[in-house]
């Protein structure tokens, strides 16, 4: 239950949100996919992708492949799929993990991820730790900075716009 449930729910509820065209009718409305990390983000995007190459006329709707869309929506990391440091490379490339991953901790659960599960990995970007690790939550929910190092950061990395 633990290993599948969040994350059957999430591949079932994106799958009918991408299919049915919510991106096209609401192209501006934030989605979150949370609670269920990363791993089925990369699989639902291929199949997704291979189904509608094929019959594309069972989602009319749609002006563009379903990992587009999939592309444009936000994750939440926890929990963290870290076993395979490639393969968890290759999910944050294909979700744009730099400008659409939010960290998220689930503490006190015991399962939670600490703030370094990010940090750590070695392929992402000072930008990439800075905008996963809360510069990309400031600029999506509008947040303004707590202090001055965190203007000064949020600017840095081009997220002061949303927060000032």
């Amino acid at each position: 239950m633990h290993a599948l449930g969040f994350s059957w729910y999430n591949i079932l509820h994106c799958t009918n949100w991408v299919i049915n065209g919510m991106g096209e009718r609401f192209p501006k409305l934030p989605v979150i996919w949370i609670e269920s990390g990363l791993a089925w983000v990369p699989f639902l995007m291929q199949r997704l992708d291979h189904e509608f190459m094929m019959r594309p006329s069972e989602a009319p709707l749609l002006k563009k492949k379903p990992s587009d869309y999939m592309r444009d929506m936000y994750y939440s990391s926890q929990p963290m799929e870290i076993q395979d440091r490639q393969a968890i490379e290759c999910t944050f490339r294909m979700i744009n993990a730099e400008t659409q991953l939010l960290y998220s901790s689930d503490y006190p659960h015991w399962d939670f991820d600490l703030p370094s599960t990010i940090y750590d990995l070695p392929f992402l970007s000072e930008k990439a730790k800075h905008n996963i690790l809360g510069g990309t939550a400031a600029r999506l929910f509008k947040l303004p900075p707590r202090n001055d190092k965190q203007r000064e950061n949020l600017a840095r990395f081009g997220n002061l716009a949303a927060a000032a």
